[in-house]
């Protein structure tokens, strides 16, 4: 059964079942946001030929994710970022740009999987709207709150300490095994990697039970050197950074001649770097354990060292280029 057969009213009505009762029917949702506390909104689109190749009508010759993969992505990108201001996930919108020949269970898979990733981390779907498109398209907006901890971009000073959240290069990796359609069990970690990442809301519960007070940092979706680049150049500072990262084993193994720029370029990792004091920057290392760990210091000026050489700040894949 496709779209076509059903029209968007029938649509509508399947989806319906995926949201609160009580928070749609209307032209908009509604919702009572914590007391006192400030919201946090992002938005986040993704197109199938592009970001991803999953229905029927992909244009891509391999499929890389299911249905319900893109589902759980979609949603985690958008809490990725909301992690990445210090915020916790209240709910989302979904948009959804669908060709009319598109099977309907190719997109209740999809919700079901959005349905996971809210069980899992928190938030509802609070509805959204669909329109007929030549391709696939999802645009999720999210909305979550903030406490005591506002993360942002522009707040990194000189003697803080770069810390990252995890491996880097595992979702590049991947992909690259999909896309060669690589068939070996031990690839299976770099395959969940790439379709269903961990947006990492726990960092910020961490930075929030050590009472840190001041973080500067952003996700790392467009690559850990990008995020690097982009707080420098946000707080008007530079970087030095470590020259022997640690590499995830698996990627070290199956990719060693692509593991070292697919780590600073590969992106879509969906980890977080955090320019932190000294002192907490060690507490959240120590709280966060192995593979969080150390990057580089925080120096003056508005360039970014790998060791005595400078570092490119962009590699990997931008759009419209």
């Amino acid at each position: 059964m496709r779209l076509s057969d059903i029209g968007e009213a029938g649509l509508l009505q399947r989806l319906h079942a995926f949201c609160p009762a009580e928070l749609i029917g209307d032209d908009a949702a509604w919702f009572c946001p914590p007391a006192g506390k400030e919201l946090v909104i992002t938005t986040d689109v993704l197109v199938e030929g592009v970001h991803f190749g999953s229905s029927p009508l992909s244009p891509l010759p391999v499929l890389t994710m299911s249905a319900a993969d893109v589902g759980w992505r979609a949603v985690a990108a958008n809490y990725s970022d909301l992690a990445a201001m210090g915020a916790q996930p209240l709910g989302i919108t979904v948009g959804l740009g669908l060709p009319p020949a598109l099977p309907v269970a190719w997109v209740e898979e999809l919700y079901e999987g959005m349905r996971e990733i809210l069980k899992t981390y928190g938030g509802v779907i609070w509805g959204g709207d669909v329109v007929r498109s030549p391709v696939v398209s999802i645009s999720i907006t999210a909305v979550g709150w903030l406490d005591q901890l506002r993360i942002q971009r522009s707040i990194a000073q000189v003697g803080d300490w770069l810390v990252v959240t995890g491996y880097h290069g595992l979702s590049r990796a991947g992909l690259e095994a999909i896309q060669n359609q690589i068939d070996a069990p031990e690839i299976t970690p770099l395959i969940t990697a790439h379709r269903r990442p961990w947006p990492r809301l726990d960092v910020v519960a961490a930075l929030q039970e050590l009472g840190i007070k001041r973080a500067a940092g952003m996700d790392t979706s467009d690559g850990l050197a990008d995020a690097v680049w982009q707080i420098c150049r946000a707080s008007q500072v530079g970087a030095k950074l470590r020259t022997d990262m640690p590499v995830h084993p698996l990627l070290e193994k199956r990719f060693p001649q692509q593991a070292e720029q697919w780590l600073w370029y590969g992106g879509e990792d969906f980890e977080l770097v955090l320019a932190l004091a000294p002192d907490a920057a060690q507490r959240l290392l120590e709280k966060l354990g192995t593979p969080a760990h150390f990057l580089g210091e925080v120096i003056p000026g508005d360039q970014v060292w790998l060791g005595h050489e400078p570092l490119a700040p962009a590699g990997g894949f931008q759009h419209f280029r």
